[in-house]
């Protein structure tokens, strides 16, 4: 139970940087950060943590957007500051304020090694779950009009590719990594169900099923000779327990691509 209070406080921590990225991105462009009503002093503290993960990961993988290196209270500050633009998913902001000052302590604690208590643990993974919920019918109902459906909320891969519905690349993400055979990719899927039902996640890897349903949305991927090609499409579904879908078979997907070049 601590390790699901905590991850459900990480994971929701994530959507909520996903989500403001995508927004502000699209109401002030791609230099949003400097836009986003918090100080240059501040944003250049994330700038110096993300300059210290990179050297203290030589070789491997840094998220590559300095959102992900602010402090949760930063978040707060964001959303207040712009929160015209947040509220039509979030709702109202005094509410969502106490959930996010309860997460922080929640957080807080357990990056200080203390154990939540088993109150604490059933309240991250409630509020956890209220604003995943929140954002999921937002996302739904600006498609369907209806929050029926469950949907992906973000997917990324090990190499620092990111999808979210709101980074405009609609559900492909053509990515400008170049891959060989021998390497590994792994790949993390969020998603939620508006009616808080178990999903399960799939993999397909050139369009063909490598993997069967699964009830959670890590994946790993071994790049071999078959997949050589200018673009290897590595594609993610989901789909709930019920009886009806959003399409045939699944109810949301997004697909990555791959440049796959044979072995020097």
């Amino acid at each position: 139970m601590q390790i699901e209070a905590t991850q459900a406080i990480r994971d929701v921590e994530n959507l909520l940087r996903d989500f403001i990225s995508g927004t502000l991105e699209i109401s002030f462009g791609p230099e949003w950060i400097g836009k986003c009503g918090v100080t240059p002093e501040r944003i250049e503290k994330w700038k110096q943590r993300k300059g210290d993960e990179e050297r203290r990961q030589q070789g491997g993988v840094v998220e590559p957007r300095v959102i992900y290196y602010a402090d949760f209270y930063d978040l707060s500050t964001i959303l207040k500051k712009n929160w015209d633009k947040f509220a039509p998913a979030l709702g109202d902001f005094k509410t969502l304020e106490v959930y996010m000052g309860e997460l922080e302590k929640m957080r807080d604690a357990g990056a200080h090694g203390r154990d939540l208590l088993p109150h604490q643990q059933q309240l991250a993974n409630g509020i956890a779950g209220e604003i995943r919920t929140r954002l999921i019918r937002y996302r739904s109902k600006q498609e369907t009009s209806e929050a029926y459906f469950p949907r992906i909320e973000s997917a990324r891969d090990s190499l620092g590719n990111v999808w979210t519905p709101e980074t405009g690349h609609g559900l492909s993400l053509f990515t400008k990594s170049i891959l060989r055979p021998n390497d590994k990719i792994d790949f993390i899927v969020t998603a939620s169900d508006p009616e808080g039902a178990a999903l399960r996640y799939s993999m397909e890897v050139g369009h063909q099923a490598i993997q069967e349903w699964q009830e959670h949305g890590t994946f790993s991927l071994a790049i071999l000779e078959r997949h050589i090609a200018k673009m290897l499409s590595v594609g993610f579904r989901i789909k709930s327990p019920r009886a009806h879908y959003a399409h045939p078979g699944f109810d949301d997907s997004v697909e990555f691509f791959y440049t796959v070049l044979p072995r020097k």
